[in-house]
């Protein structure tokens, strides 16, 4: 049935000519508005008239694809990347998988996903692969979305802004514990589904039947399952499989500074928000707190390896600190407070995506992080979720801070307020082990950050308006760029991982697009190679190719159609059962298709200035990028291993040549 309502869904979405912005949606960038009823006690961010949950019972399950599709499409992704004697080794072993062991295994998944309706086959083992890992969770995995500034610069001052941050932030995690924030829906026809009348009609729908009452009229909800995380949540290190944990009762803050960590209650007793001016007192305490820089700052440790931090944490429960660390892992969110100045981009970037390591507490399913000069932006955990859910945060909290600040520039903070009694700061019980720990995590965390370059672009000369009218996808031609780029700079076509939720699915969390296909090999060696050799026109076709599989591997992916997770799943599978793996997975080829050298994911948001991940091999690159109306941005990091400012160059040059084309000039 599910399998069916998406194929149906993607038949309308086709219809629609809005393919490429269901992914973006489904990453919950845009196409939406939250109008509702204002809170008018002031508490709530908005009152749905829907309530929150409502469709999460009728989400369509997650399908899991046909074997046969999975091997297609496997081979498809295969073909650029390997020359003709590799290609049938790895063609040999995917046709036998699929025929004897992969058949069975496949029969054997939708069996267990037959008895788990309440979830999706790939839920368990995702979590289970991010918990797993005993990498650090900075650099290998927490990613960093900044946000914009406030168009009235005396309202980006560092208090004002962290005090305004903090108090919508609450009044978010009301409205959504209220059961009032607007679920999350895609509408592919607004105008319709997007209105008042619609909102009342729905909200009696019984939530076992809501989503296809949305379906009817072009709306899509999507998966809200991650969002109780958002607060009071931690990952907390275990050896060899970490644990997530949520205490809701929890009503403190966690604001870092200098490295000491600060607890205060940002919601009373009642449940209500503590009085902003209070918030702001308690922060303005903290920022001129005379104590010097923390000789041994705690929050270094979540940094290191994910076994030697159990370890060190068994050893600080022992030395006495277990209430501390539960007062840590239970604080609504970490508020981190920078006493430095941003030179650029790229000084925030590194800053956001790793800091210095001390003023940091990676564990938190998100940290806001504040600096001198109110630079702002979100870091976050990424086990608990893909960033659906810290995405609409972060639109929610931009959108509520520029239009209804609660505290302004010339506010005073309450004066009778005692700060000195209503923070605390804690204070841990450290020994000599432990102290020796925190130098080795520091000296580890230096050696780490310090081989990771960051470099951002920009092209100015189109973007999303330009290529719209010239019939190509948007998405399509930024990452034709990004294999152009390579190509010239290194002369290979390698591969390439583009992140595209799930999330029109129940617990559904991310397919990969696999964006290097044999028409971007073919049109990048057109353009790069053999510059002079082809016509204006038939390198318009090219673009014109790479444009359609693009869509429609984009279109795929979002109904759970990719061969990825699929075959992830399948692995994971045989594993649990101590099965010998099919010689599919130790296939060279299956290794080098998952060793992404050109890691991507795409984000635009009225909300966000930028975002930034690191590679995720050492010689690979990690590229955030954004298609906008007339112009296009990369913020790109690389290990030593590549060149990361030369890469920019080359993709400028690509999508320079790409540009000229649409012109109708031949590229020189």
């Amino acid at each position: 049935m599910a399998h069916l309502l998406s194929m149906q869904c993607l038949a309308s979405l086709r219809k629609s000519g809005n393919l490429i912005h269901f992914r973006a949606a489904a990453l919950g960038i845009d196409k939406r508005n939250y109008s509702s009823k204002k809170g008018s006690s002031g508490e709530y961010l908005h009152q749905s008239v829907v309530p929150s949950m409502h469709y999460q019972k009728s989400l369509p399950r997650l399908p899991i694809p046909k074997l046969e599709d999975t091997i297609r499409r496997y081979l498809a992704a295969q073909k650029p990347l390997l020359d003709d004697n590799q290609f049938g080794t790895t063609e040999k072993l995917a046709r036998d998988f699929q025929n004897g062991v992969g058949k069975q295994l496949h029969e054997e998944l939708e069996a267990q996903d037959k008895n788990n309706k309440h979830t999706s086959y790939i839920s368990g083992p995702w979590f289970d692969m991010y918990l797993s890992a005993r990498d650090s969770v900075v650099l290998n995995f927490n990613p960093f979305m900044s946000f914009n500034p406030d168009l009235k610069t005396e309202y980006n001052d560092q208090l004002v802004r962290a005090t305004n941050i903090v108090c919508s932030a609450v009044r978010f995690m009301k409205t959504l514990r209220a059961g009032l924030l607007e679920p999350e829906v895609f509408h592919l026809n607004p105008a319709k589904s997007d209105t008042d009348s619609f909102k009342r009609f729905i909200r009696w729908v019984p939530s076992s039947l809501s989503w296809y009452g949305a379906y009817m009229v072009n709306a899509y909800p999507l998966d809200m399952s991650q969002y109780f995380r958002l607060f009071n949540s931690s990952r907390i290190p275990k050896r060899g499989r970490d644990e997530l944990f949520t205490d809701e009762k929890g009503r403190h803050l966690l604001v870092m500074r200098k490295g000491h960590m600060y607890v205060f209650d940002i919601v009373d007793r009642d449940g209500n928000l503590v009085k902003p001016a209070e918030i702001q007192s308690h922060l303005k305490y903290i920022l001129t707190d005379p104590t010097p820089v923390a000789a041994f700052p705690l929050g270094v440790l979540t940094s290191e390896n994910r076994d030697v931090w159990a370890g060190l944490r068994d050893k600080l429960v022992a030395a006495g600190n277990a209430e501390v660390l539960q007062v840590v892992d239970s604080a609504l969110f970490c508020l981190c407070l920078d006493d430095e100045d941003m030179r650029d981009h790229i000084h925030i970037s590194h800053n956001m995506l790793h800091g210095d390591g001390c003023n940091r507490w990676y564990d938190k399913s998100f940290s806001v992080i504040l600096t001198k000069d109110g630079q702002a932006a979100i870091n976050f955990e990424h086990s608990w979720g893909d960033g659906v859910a810290v995405l609409r945060f972060q639109n929610e909290i931009f959108k509520d801070t520029t239009e209804q600040p609660l505290v302004h520039p010339g506010s005073a903070a309450a004066a009778a307020v005692d700060s000195d009694s209503a923070v605390r700061r804690l204070q841990f019980k450290l020994d000599d082990e432990l102290e020796n720990g925190i130098k080795k995590a520091k000296e580890n965390f230096d050696s780490a950050v310090s081989k990771l370059t960051i470099d951002a672009m920009e092209f100015r000369r189109g973007g999303k308006e330009q290529l719209k009218k010239s019939k190509l996808s948007p998405d399509a031609i930024a990452q034709l760029a990004f294999q152009m780029g390579f190509l010239r700079q290194y002369g290979q076509t390698v591969a390439t991982y583009e992140s595209c939720s799930t999330a029109a699915f129940k617990h559904g969390r991310t397919e990969t697009i696999r964006p290097a296909t044999m028409h971007t090999k073919q049109c990048s060696h057109a353009f790069v190679c053999q510059p002079g050799q082809h016509s204006v026109e038939q390198l318009k076709a090219m673009l014109n190719e790479c444009s359609k599989y693009h869509g429609q591997l984009t279109k795929e992916a979002a109904m759970g159609q990719g061969f990825d997770r699929h075959l992830f799943a399948l692995r994971y599978l045989a594993s649990s059962k101590g099965q010998a793996l099919h010689s599919l997975y130790t296939d060279p080829a299956y290794a080098a298709i998952n060793h992404n050298i050109l890691s991507t994911s795409t984000l635009t948001s009225p909300a966000v200035s930028l975002g930034g991940f690191a590679p995720v091999v050492p010689d690979g690159f990690g590229v955030g990028y954004g298609v906008h109306d007339d112009w296009i941005g990369c913020n790109v990091s690389s290990y030593p291993a590549r060149n990361v400012h030369e890469f920019l160059q080359c993709v400028h040059k690509s999508l320079e040549d790409i540009f000229t084309v649409l012109e109708g000039k031949p590229i020189s």
